[in-house]
């Protein structure tokens, strides 16, 4: 089983070397807001992992709260939001 959580890891690490290179050079702020989002649900997906290796639950209520918190966040970041082409 241990193989199983290396390559979940190795894999999210991927991801999120992926997504930083699109938070960073994104062209658009809506790319950049795409790339932070997208961190924050790595986080939560590297979180899950742990408490599914570990087997300790003390963290799954943070893990909600994160998520409650990220939507509302990227809701608002993307009802507010100005135009590139100003």
């Amino acid at each position: 089983m241990t193989v199983v959580w290396t390559i979940s890891a190795v894999m999210l690490l991927i991801a999120f070397v992926l997504t930083a290179f699109r938070a960073l050079r994104g062209p658009t702020t809506l790319d950049r807001l795409v790339g932070v989002d997208t961190f924050v649900a790595l986080i939560i997906c590297g979180l899950g992992l742990w408490v599914a290796s570990t087997l300790d639950t003390t963290i799954v209520p943070a893990i909600v709260a994160l998520s409650l918190v990220s939507f509302i966040g990227s809701v608002s970041v993307a009802r507010y939001r100005v135009r590139d082409d100003e």
